[in-house]
């Protein structure tokens, strides 16, 4: 998948976000801290790894393919992919907003471990907080 691509993604995926660019997604893929986990054409998992923690940066499926599974098999992916990598604890945060996707987060086991006040500025200068979750690989 091309950072071009992950772009497009990105930005169909989180219309009331600022989008990141190609050049942006081009930088993590050249950080050897950062792994991506693809589903397809269909979407990515963006994760930084350090000392046995991994963060998820984004992860990002297209509209159309949203609602069906596909982002709990993305999820479940990149877990495998960071464990693989060394991690023994992934860290995440999500906007209040994102229902669905806090759904999916507790679901596979994330619990929330703080929050970020009015962290998220919207594309129609609206805020929102960032949930910080953690989850224990031991755990799943």
């Amino acid at each position: 998948m091309t950072p071009e691509v992950m772009a497009e993604i990105y930005a169909a995926a989180f219309p009331k976000s600022r989008a990141w660019t190609a050049t942006e997604f081009e930088g993590f893929i050249s950080d050897p801290f950062c792994f991506f986990s693809i589903l397809e054409d269909r979407g990515f998992a963006l994760g930084q790894i350090i000392a046995g923690e991994v963060e998820l940066l984004t992860i990002a499926l297209k509209p159309e393919d949203q609602g069906q599974g596909l982002g709990r098999k993305l999820l479940n992916q990149y877990h495998e992919d960071a464990k693989s990598r060394g991690a023994r604890v992934a860290l995440l945060e999500v906007a209040e907003d994102n229902i669905s996707a806090k759904r999916l987060y507790q679901k596979t086991g994330y619990s929330e471990s703080g929050r970020r006040k009015g962290y998220y500025r919207r594309t129609d200068s609206s805020v929102t907080d960032a949930v910080l979750m953690r989850l224990t690989f031991s755990e799943v």
